[in-house]
């Protein structure tokens, strides 16, 4: 069995708002894990996928948390732990693909250079002129954020994971990536408000087994999709991020991001620390 045993940095939360092109994702000790387990989750938010901020459930402004095996759904926002800076701590009762998801709602306050910076950062250059344009000094967004994350127990079977969830943005995984193979392609959907969303900036990341960070900026078709391979064994995310003027005069914007994180491992012998993984050696 393929076990990546994942160790995570965990940094004190920052004072102040969170910078605009912070990603926020979900990240577990390990991705490939037995049945009867106690998986430690992790809500991190950070830059091209490096890891500044830790969120414990009660922090995390969540508004929905939720697991999927198969067809069977498991409501944990009753189930979070509060004894250290996990946001969960669950064991396992089922073999075969687990996605986990997390909902938060935030709003935050942005100084003009740093938000223009931030928009650039995800590749939403129009919205940074016309930003830049303006004569506004701070900039309020209204945030709506959907993270998942996908594991293996024991057996990479399962089904369900490819589908949509209902979220207004959201990234859909059509193929299964634990029982890929090197070089296999996978094809990611971008949904908005359940419509395949054209032209979306897409960022693609990979932490190598050495802790390389290797991004990869993609922009959706027609479908919605966005196509990569398998390329490296490490930690990969996808990550999306949507920004509309805000309906709303308590707010600027809009701001729609989903992230999704997996694990891709070539060989039976894989690392077993996520000190290799580049993630630190910090429990």
């Amino acid at each position: 069995m393929k076990r990546t045993s994942i160790l995570i940095i965990i940094l004190l939360l920052m004072i102040g708002f969170v910078a605009s092109s912070q990603d926020f994702f979900l990240l577990p000790h390990n991705f490939y894990v037995h049945k009867g387990d106690k998986l430690n989750l992790h809500l991190l938010s950070g830059s091209e996928f490096k890891p500044e901020n830790e969120f414990k459930y009660a922090t995390a402004k969540a508004t929905k948390f939720m697991l999927y095996e198969g067809s069977k759904k498991t409501d944990l926002s009753k189930l979070t732990n509060t004894a250290d800076s996990s946001l969960l701590t669950y064991e396992l009762q089922n073999s075969g693909l687990a996605l986990f998801e997390l909902v938060r709602d935030d709003e935050t306050e942005s100084e003009r250079n740093k938000f223009i910076r931030a928009l650039e950062s995800e590749g939403l250059d129009k919205m940074a002129e016309e930003a830049r344009a303006s004569s506004q000094q701070y900039f309020v967004e209204r945030y709506h954020q959907s993270t998942k994350t996908l594991i293996s127990v024991d057996k990479a079977n399962g089904k369900d994971f490819d589908k949509p969830l209902g979220e207004d943005y959201e990234i859909v995984i059509q193929q299964n990536p634990y029982k890929a193979a090197y070089g296999d392609d996978v094809t990611a959907q971008i949904l908005f408000k359940g419509k395949p969303m054209k032209d979306a900036v897409v960022m693609q990341y990979v932490r190598t087994l050495n802790g390389t960070i290797i991004p990869q900026k993609l922009l959706s078709d027609n479908s919605g999709l966005v196509f990569f391979k398998l390329s490296r064994e490490g930690v990969y995310m996808i990550s999306s991020t949507h920004v509309e003027p805000s309906q709303d005069k308590k707010a600027d914007y809009e701001n729609w991001t989903a992230t999704f994180t997996f694990a891709f491992s070539n060989t039976d012998d894989a690392p077993n620390t996520y000190r290799e993984f580049g993630f630190g050696n910090k429990h």
